[in-house]
């Protein structure tokens, strides 16, 4: 489903660009002095997109200020529809394990995210972790968050989570790679004093 409402995105905003890349080059082309077309819908430098009779033909009709307004509310809601399914990151539910003998195994995507953050919970100056599994069921990326304690060496605890909770969860479940993104931040803490 991501990918291909990844596709339709990209689709949809190469399209829009295209469409306004055009019409504004078409807008400076004629206002430098280019000849358009006799169909194109300015004729010279000092036209108007809609004249005054243009603008004003419907307005005294009881159908057009009802359409006008669905039409608005309409494209309203699908790009708010389309700006929630390109900001929401969705978890992955399952993960797709060879088990060896010709047959796979479902794995939930959540007991693998939960097994990781207890890894992750025990090691060294790790205050609290958070981890989400996304991309496919065949192939998972994990996305861990890690608040340390102040005075935490981050390299140490990168390699304690790769060889402790990493490389045993990507070899426990038999994925080739588990490709993993790693956000630390470090807790605040009180200044110290000085005498």
């Amino acid at each position: 489903m991501r990918t291909v409402l990844s596709s339709v995105n990209r689709v949809l905003i190469g399209l829009v660009g295209l469409v306004l890349f055009l019409a504004g080059g078409s807008v400076l082309a004629v206002g430098l002095g280019a000849k358009p077309p006799a169909w194109w819908v300015y004729g010279d430098r000092h036209d108007v997109l809609l004249s005054d009779a243009a603008r004003t033909r419907w307005r005294s009709d009881g159908w057009w200020w009802p359409t006008v307004l669905a039409i608005l509310a309409v494209l309203v809601l699908l790009a708010l529809w389309w700006l929630s399914a390109v900001l929401r990151r969705r978890r992955l539910g399952e993960v797709l394990i060879d088990t060896g003998d010709g047959e796979s195994a479902l794995l939930r995507g959540r007991a693998l995210e939960d097994a990781l953050a207890d890894q992750t919970s025990y090691l060294d100056g790790v205050r609290a972790t958070h981890v989400r599994l996304t991309g496919r069921r065949t192939a998972p990326e994990a996305h861990v968050s890690l608040l340390l304690e102040p005075h935490t060496d981050p390299g140490t605890t990168l390699h304690t989570l790769t060889t402790t909770a990493l490389t045993p969860a990507q070899s426990s479940t038999g994925l080739n790679s588990l490709p993993t993104t790693i956000h630390i931040k470090a807790a605040k803490h009180r200044p110290e004093r000085v005498n």
